[in-house]
């Protein structure tokens, strides 16, 4: 593979990474999308939002002037807002219920409002809750992505100690380290895990992993309950041959690189080939074209009508110049001196709706081989079954099993977020903290 620095320089790297979604220059711009919205009774946007973020409200603050007010509804709902409105797939939840589109108009840009008020609290410093006094109850959170944040703040709110384990050096999970730098920066990642822990009563261990450096026996033994918020993070084999050939990656790792190191220091092939066609695909999609790769091919077994990705993220690949082949699924990777050089792909066809009505892709015998020098691996996540099972926490194939209050099997051991679903958006792994939070607060009799 060849190195991106030998293409582009650091400035236009910087320029390629920046924000793509740019927030409202001035406030009488958002003061202007404010006022679009009619306050709508039994609000649409708020009920397809996982956190319930009173949508109207927290706009007609805006409208009003009362920044702080909106920040704080926004904030009492999904401590993440500030995050969640650069990454949720709003135009399928929020912004894609609003009345507007029955209307055939362009919807509140509900997203942009809510970064409006969030990212304005943040840069401010702005304090809008105040911690009860210590209660002297101790819980011990592994994992300081969105949904252990979540339940962390949710408990320190309530006078709770909680202590955070943290395998990596900083906090955010996905929104750190797994999602696209142009959608947020490394810097507002930051900024966005100290002003949650800015609340008190939580304390951070970086650089301490389950199951290597703790175990849930030492956490229950030494903390009145435990919250696993461990996520997913395996990438999916593709279990075809050549898969281990120099130039194979899998999009995680290949995001991960980007979101820890010097872009200009991370490898992209000329010509690459992305397996998948989620979120996760899309993103390494994007930034290998943005790092300088000359061709990418975004591959999926199904057809663009049963793509798992948004229009929106589709769009923002098509606008890279990505191309894509549907119906199609990889076979083989044949390489040369032990790098990757071909793609041998199966064409594939979908078959009769099953019961559910879903159309399985089925082999067709046809194959067709494409020039590559990069494959990234984007066909899913899978959970961490070989750390679930070590922590005897029942669990169906690596997912934890939780009863209705988010308690596992293990007494005072509860979980949420994609360790618990599989992998969903950042906004349902705040939520499942929150509630992770308020069932530990009854088991903690608080």
């Amino acid at each position: 593979m060849s190195i991106q620095n030998n293409r582009l320089s650091k400035e236009v790297l910087a320029e390629k990474f920046s924000d793509v979604h740019p927030p409202f220059e001035h406030t009488e711009g958002a003061m202007i999308e404010a006022d679009r919205c009619i306050n709508c009774y039994d609000a649409p946007c708020t009920k397809s939002c996982p956190t319930s973020i009173d949508v109207p409200l927290f706009i007609k603050q805006i409208s009003s002037g009362n920044i702080r007010g909106s920040a704080k509804t926004i904030f009492s709902s999904n401590i993440m807002g500030a995050g969640c409105s650069k990454v949720c797939p709003v135009e399928k939840l929020c912004e894609g219920a609003c009345v507007y589109n029955l209307l055939e108009e362009e919807p509140i840009s509900i997203a942009k409002l809510q970064r409006y008020s969030t990212e304005k609290a943040i840069q401010g410093k702005w304090k809008l809750f105040e911690r009860k006094s210590s209660n002297g109850k101790k819980v011990a959170v592994v994992g300081a992505g969105p949904a252990g944040l979540a339940c962390a703040h949710a408990l320190s709110l309530q006078g709770v100690d909680v202590t955070i384990f943290e395998k990596e050096e900083k906090g955010g999970g996905l929104m750190t380290y797994g999602v696209a730098a142009y959608k947020v920066t490394p810097d507002f990642c930051k900024d966005e895990v100290d002003y949650i822990l800015s609340i008190g009563g939580i304390d951070v261990q970086y650089k301490k992993e389950l199951g290597k450096d703790i175990t849930l026996v030492d956490l229950q033994k030494n903390y009145d309950s435990v919250f696993l918020g461990i996520g997913v993070g395996i990438a999916r084999s593709l279990d075809i041959p050549g898969e281990n050939l120099d130039g194979v990656v899998d999009a995680i790792s290949f995001i991960y690189d980007l979101r820890t190191n010097d872009y200009s220091k991370i490898a992209v092939g000329d010509n690459v080939a992305v397996i998948g066609m989620g979120m996760t695909a899309i993103d390494a999609a994007t930034q290998s074209k943005r790092l300088g790769a000359k061709e990418v091919t975004m591959i999926y077994r199904r057809t663009e009508n049963e793509k798992p990705c948004t229009d929106v993220e589709l769009d923002l690949a098509k606008l890279d110049g990505c191309s894509f082949i549907w119906l199609a699924s990889p076979k083989e990777i044949i390489g040369e001196n032990g790098k990757v050089k071909k793609l041998v792909c199966n064409k594939m066809k979908l078959a009769e709706p099953d019961a559910s009505g879903r159309r399985a892709p089925v082999d067709t015998g046809e194959t067709f081989t494409i020039d590559v020098d990069m494959v990234i691996k984007a066909a899913g996540q899978i959970p961490f079954e070989e750390l679930v099972n070590k922590s005897s926490v029942e669990n169906k194939s690596g997912k934890i099993l939780i009863n209705k209050k988010s308690e596992t099997n293990l007494k005072g051991v509860f979980a949420g977020g994609d360790s618990v679903n599989g992998g969903k958006e950042v906004v349902d792994a705040v939520q499942a903290g929150k509630d992770g939070a308020k069932w530990i607060l009854e088991y903690l009799g608080l």
